[in-house]
Order: structure tokens, then sequence, then C-alpha cells
């Protein structure tokens, strides 16, 4: 069904915005995450208002895919909860995890006098054992809570630890942030 309504005119092209054109690329407009930016790849022959057009129709469809992906809070404790039976061999249980979206240097926190873990919503675009890993190495804190070497034997009964550590070293690198502890 075709929209008769005049389109109204696109805003600024917001700064977390790269655009990539292409000689190349003749119709396709095509967008993706990388970290906190958003890369649109689009035709070299748009016009600046198509442009912005097209930023606007991929910011939109970017954050539709985005919240379709989104794991709940709910299901969040529940794959804690699996992971912890799964990988660790006392129990822990969280008394809650949670999305945040305040933590810009670290992928995780645990807070262990309450029982709380916090995950980085940077981690909702990353593979989902890489969420599993930072959700195992928050877990181990209530087991262990600090970076001792029994904390890092628990952690590292997740078989894909020494990956997804070296996938969120690689993240960090690429973004140029400090990697710091959980």
């Amino acid at each position: 069904m075709a929209d008769s309504a005049p389109r109204s005119t696109p805003g600024p092209i917001p700064p977390y915005v790269d655009i990539r054109r292409s000689k190349r690329r003749k119709r396709t407009v095509s967008a993706y995450r990388d970290g906190e930016r958003v890369i649109v790849l689009m035709p070299d022959r748009l016009s600046a208002t198509e442009e912005a057009r097209w930023v606007e129709t991929m910011l939109a469809r970017l954050d539709k895919q985005r919240s379709r992906s989104r794991v709940s809070d709910e299901k969040l404790l529940a794959r804690a909860h699996e992971l912890a039976c799964r990988h660790l061999p006392e129990v822990p249980e969280p008394a809650s995890v949670r999305w945040v979206s305040n933590q810009n240097r670290r992928w995780g926190s645990c807070t262990p006098a309450d029982r709380s873990i916090r995950l980085s919503t940077r981690l909702q675009s990353m593979p989902a054992w890489v969420v599993d890993y930072v959700l195992v190495h928050e877990l181990a804190h209530l087991v262990e809570p600090s970076h001792d070497a029994a904390f890092w034997k628990l952690v590292h009964r997740y078989p894909k630890a020494e990956r997804a550590e070296g996938y969120l070293e690689g993240v960090s690198a690429a973004s140029s942030l400090d990697l710091e502890d959980f």
C-alpha cells in the first residue's frame, strides 16, 4: 500500500552515523551497528536529501531489529540460572540480572552483597556465547568475589571462556576503550 501523504523533510544526520558512499554500489542501501556507531552504505549518486531520508529509514530499521532481538531481563535471569547449573559447582542464585546502559567501560558488574548482576547494553549486539561468558564471569563473583585463582578457575569452566575473552579484548581495542576488569 503506497503512502500518499507528503513525507516530512528529514532531520540532520546524527553524529554517531558514518556514511560510506560507493561508486560501485548502484541501488542498495544497507546499515549495520559497529559498537556505538551506525555505518550506512549507499550509492555515491544520492542527493543530500535522499541521503538523510535513507539514514532515517535505516536507523528506524536497526532500532526495530534491535527491539525484536533484545533479550528481556527476565530471560537474562533464566539464562543466568541455566548457565550456573551447567558450569558452576555451587549454583549461585542472583537476586536480579538486568541490562543497564550506564556501563561504558565494563561489560558487566556484580554486587555480591545484594546478589545483583548488571550487563552492559553494548553486549546486546554481540554473539550469545559472549553474553553467556560475561554472565558466567559475574555469576562466579557470587561464589568468589575477587579475581583470584579460584575465581578464574570457575570462570574457565565455561567452554568458550578464552574465545570470549579474546573477542571482548578485540572489541575493546577496536573501540579504543581501556580494557578493565568486569
